[in-house]
């Protein structure tokens, strides 16, 4: 078995129903287990748990949420040199473009040694059918990938 840990933070909702339909894409392989938590209530043992991780975060100010990184703070010397460089994926549901908070979380998940599976999903606006679906292939994406040995 696998384990793939999503980490987010919603105000609006908007996050959270990127997070809810990445965890069913993930869902979907039998052969991984699912973690879904609000950054606040996640912990470093989260990420010693985790084969692979996806983060999701609203874009505030050109930022990512302060919980979001509030979890880094809490995490990093935690985990420092105890994990392995684990795969990531990334979702932001943004009111403006989404790059900055990207540029951020990318940055920050550098000095975690992580790599990223793909570009960052940013869904700009009123979160869409279409944005759900891709969170959904985000998920199914990295637990699939997981499961086959491919991350």
């Amino acid at each position: 078995m696998k384990n793939l840990l999503i980490v987010f933070h919603s105000q609006t909702g908007n996050t959270a129903r990127l997070a809810d339909a990445a965890r069913e894409g993930a869902a979907c392989s039998p052969a991984v287990t699912v973690r879904c938590l609000w950054a606040k209530e996640a912990a470093a043992a989260d990420l010693l748990w985790a084969h692979g991780v996806l983060f999701g975060t609203p874009e505030n100010l050109g930022y990512l949420s302060g919980a979001l990184k509030d979890f880094f703070d809490r995490t990093y010397y935690a985990v420092q040199d105890h994990i392995q460089p684990l795969p990531y994926g990334l979702f932001i549901s943004a009111g403006n473009d989404g790059r900055g908070a990207a540029q951020h979380v990318q940055r920050i998940l550098r000095g975690y040694a992580m790599r990223a599976i793909g570009a960052p999903l940013i869904c700009r606006g009123d979160i869409t059918h279409d944005h759900l679906a891709r969170a959904h292939e985000l998920g199914g994406t990295l637990a699939t990938g997981l499961e086959l040995g491919i991350f």
